[in-house]
């Protein structure tokens, strides 16, 4: 099972724009014309989350809010050296076993333009042996794009504030199935949102369903607060790339490649609503939809939405990713499928009475 010609070049492009939090425009332009091609209505929340809108013909729909989130890990200049070299800062949680030595491209808000470097530091031939056999933290890093001098570097556009990206090409590895990238986490619920979407266009749903991308997760769920305070939904489903737990071979593990969705029942920020876990975990299983059972130790837009208003019942559903929040994450396409296989099976599925009576009634 591979992709499609017309599913890789949707992945590459998705996962090759640039988007840290705050800096989402060209993802969101992206969406923006996409969505806009299957949908007449979109909305936007105040900070630039965007989503397409399909009114159900049926009375008393309930509202179904799908959303991934646009926006990266990354960094933002943080200062610029007398040498010409870049202290930066970084968004999202980052790790600093895996930034030294990356490549990465750095964007002048000034005129657009991406400036390639390489995250650098003093060699550990000229350290003393002792701070050679020490992790460097994120702010002993610099950042090289070559330039000889601070003048260099602003006469280039770039200032403070400006945002910066690994670099991380789009690669589908040995036999096809399993895609390596940068930012799987998100644009996987890009992607998903985009198919979700082409697949049920013209089809009636007994549903209202509000489908895109959230921004600002990475930085603290910020898109999905406002995004949920303005579609008031019945029912949430996030979509989200989580990072996968089986390059050891331990199969007990959570968060298995080429093993089904990711229904996730538990994480640092939501407990999933309990009626709607069970219809979910029992639509995977009548739909014989290839499934995992999920939890995580950090959060996602659910612990935002889940809150909204008078609040609603919220489900993080995703696929496990190898290396997350690296230049070089691996997603597997066969997980993929079963995502799109479950979110269609789950607006197929759902109605007003359904609705009330096998997840509501949970909470009365």
């Amino acid at each position: 099972m591979t992709p499609s010609e017309k599913e890789i070049k949707r992945f590459e492009t998705l996962t090759q724009l640039p988007g840290i939090s705050a800096h989402e425009m060209r993802v969101r332009e992206y969406m923006k014309t996409q969505l806009s091609a299957l949908s007449s209505e979109l909305v936007f929340d105040g900070l630039g989350s965007i989503f397409a809108v399909k009114r159900s013909k049926k009375p008393n729909a309930p509202r179904v809010m799908m959303s991934g989130h646009m926006d990266e890990v990354g960094f933002v200049v943080k200062q610029i050296t007398p040498k010409g070299l870049i202290k930066f800062h970084p968004i999202g949680r980052t790790w600093e076993h895996v930034v030294m030595a990356q490549r990465v491209k750095v964007y002048s808000s000034l005129t657009g333009q991406a400036y390639p470097g390489a995250v650098s530091s003093i060699p550990p031939h000229l350290l003393p042996e002792d701070s050679a056999r020490r992790l460097l933290s994120l702010d002993q890093m610099l950042i090289d794009i070559g330039a000889e001098s601070r003048e260099d570097v602003l006469a280039a556009g770039i200032r403070p504030g400006d945002m910066i990206v690994v670099d991380g090409p789009f690669v589908p590895l040995l036999g096809g199935k399993k895609l390596l990238s940068k930012a799987w986490d998100n644009r996987f619920g890009c992607a998903l949102a985009l198919d979700v979407l082409e697949a049920v266009a013209d089809q009636d749903l007994d549903v209202d369903l509000y489908i895109g991308a959230t921004v600002q997760e990475e930085s603290g769920l910020r898109g999905a607060k406002t995004s949920g305070y303005m579609i008031e939904p019945d029912i949430s489903i996030v979509f989200e790339s989580s990072a996968a737990n089986d390059n050891m071979g331990d199969s007990e593990e959570l968060g298995q490649q080429g093993k089904g969705v990711l229904l996730r029942y538990l994480d640092r920020t939501s407990i999933t609503h309990r009626g709607l876990f069970m219809y979910a975990t029992g639509l995977a299983e009548a739909k014989k939809i290839p499934f995992q059972y999920f939890m995580a130790l950090g959060g996602t837009d659910s612990g935002e939405i889940h809150t909204a208003r008078s609040g609603c019942p919220s489900m993080t559903v995703g696929v496990p990713s190898r290396y997350i929040h690296t230049n070089s994450s691996i997603m597997d396409y066969r997980d993929y499928v079963a995502a799109k296989d479950f979110a269609l099976a789950f607006l197929r599925s759902l109605n007003h009475e359904r609705y009330e009576k096998e997840i509501l009634s949970y909470s009365r």
